[in-house]
């Protein structure tokens, strides 16, 4: 698996009167900010990410939740792509992540004041998520990488998030970051209900041996309880934190059809698990 954190990355200062606090956010990666016109993945799920950096909307009859937010740069785009589908900024009742890391939570903290939306997060990342990553085991020379945003509820694994007529299980997957989590929900498609599985790759972003990481005593027992329970998971589509991970732009090019079928692919979930398990026995 490619380690997409940390390798060949500059740092950006970012401030301004928009933030309290400036943060050092790396960029570098074109296709973590290369717009993409947002889709319908199946039912009541969206995808409303960057060209790689994937975001979530499902929306309810009770409002809408967003997960993951991208780069701080990705702000506006996400809310054009939402707005770009038919639907409001404003009516995200409920924001999520599936881990703790400045590619994921850069906006959350922007997108959080603009909507009045709520923040949950699994328990084991909320630290990180009020320092900024200025407290994360394998960035903290960072500083704050995103700005802080505080949890108004925190998860643990198999909590359920319920809006409306959606409902959400957080599975608790640790390793990438200490709350690093997917989500299971069932979307209806008509006369189908899809048991739609919204996953965090473990994958292993730090060259230093797990013992060495005192940050993070427990680094290598969590890979080894996440890997074979992802493993055993049932669904009928996936997708991921990122879209590179499941392979969108080789699945669909922008502008075709709606096919859900097209993120069934267990073949290409099994492959990716396969993957991470290999670097993860041969990790030190």
């Amino acid at each position: 698996m490619k380690r997409i954190l940390l390798l060949g990355f500059i740092l950006l200062g970012i401030g301004g009167s928009v933030w309290s606090q400036k943060v050092n956010e790396p960029v570098g990666n074109p296709e973590w900010v290369k717009p993409y016109k947002p889709f319908r993945i199946a039912g009541n799920l969206y995808y409303v990410g960057t060209y790689d950096l994937a975001s979530y909307l499902i929306v309810t009859n009770k409002g809408n939740i967003l997960i993951n937010t991208g780069l701080s740069s990705s702000a506006g785009l996400i809310k054009k792509n939402i707005e770009a589908l038919g639907f409001k900024f404003s009516d995200i009742k409920i924001l999520l992540t599936n881990q703790a890391h400045y590619d994921h939570l850069g906006a959350m903290a922007a997108i959080k004041k603009q909507t009045e939306a709520k923040f949950y997060v699994n328990a084991a990342d909320a630290e990180v998520c009020k320092t900024g990553g200025a407290t994360d085991y394998e960035m903290s020379h960072l500083g704050r990488s995103f700005q802080p945003v505080i949890p108004d509820r925190l998860l643990k694994d198999k909590d359920i998030i319920q809006l409306g007529n959606t409902r959400l299980i957080m599975l608790h997957h640790p390793g990438h970051t200490k709350g690093s989590c997917s989500f299971l929900l069932n979307i209806p498609d008509g006369k189908r209900l899809y048991k739609v599985l919204i996953a965090n790759i473990p994958t292993i972003i730090t060259d230093r041996n797990f013992s060495e990481i005192p940050a993070y005593p427990g680094i290598r027992n969590d890979y080894a309880y996440t890997i074979p329970v992802m493993k055993q998971l049932q669904f009928d589509l996936w997708v991921a934190a990122h879209a590179s991970q499941f392979g969108l732009h080789t699945k669909r090019k922008e502008g075709d059809a709606y096919n859900p079928a097209i993120f069934a692919d267990r073949k290409g979930y099994d492959k990716v698990l396969k993957e991470v398990s290999g670097d993860f026995k041969n990790h030190p």
